[in-house]
């Protein structure tokens, strides 16, 4: 059985890649930080590579699905402990465990969901070690 602290697991701790301000996402920061042109974000989120804009007017669809992205990258970072070079690397890093596919071409190829649940049964079982224990 998974503890009642794996409940809160899904969600990050720490905005270390700086993905958040003033509880909004910046949906084009998350897109660069994953290296995603106009036509993966529309495709990710389900929209027309034509409505993908990153104002005042950004699509409900592209700013929902960026806050989902931007949390599992969130997550991936607090396990590097907050290296943003180490949690782009395995984002762009084909991963045997995921079908010899990177994290990035998962979430393009629209398996985002399978990658969030890897993710959390990831750090449910390897949480990041706290500063006290990396200093040992």
């Amino acid at each position: 059985m998974k503890s009642p602290n794996s409940l809160f697991n899904t969600v990050a701790t720490h905005d270390h890649l700086g993905f958040w301000a003033n509880e909004t996402v910046k949906a084009r920061e998350v897109a660069d930080f994953l290296g995603f042109d106009r036509k993966d974000v529309a495709k990710v989120a389900g929209v027309a590579p034509a409505s993908v804009r990153f104002d005042q007017k950004i699509p409900r669809e592209v700013e929902e699905r960026f806050q989902e992205i931007a949390n599992v990258c969130a997550l991936v970072a607090e396990f590097f402990e907050g290296d943003a070079t180490k949690t782009a690397l395995w984002f762009k890093t084909r991963n045997p465990m995921l079908g010899d596919i990177s994290p990035r071409d998962m979430i393009r190829f629209g398996r985002y969901s399978r990658l969030q649940r890897f993710v959390q049964d990831a750090m449910s079982q390897n949480p990041p070690r706290s500063q006290s224990e990396s200093e040992k």
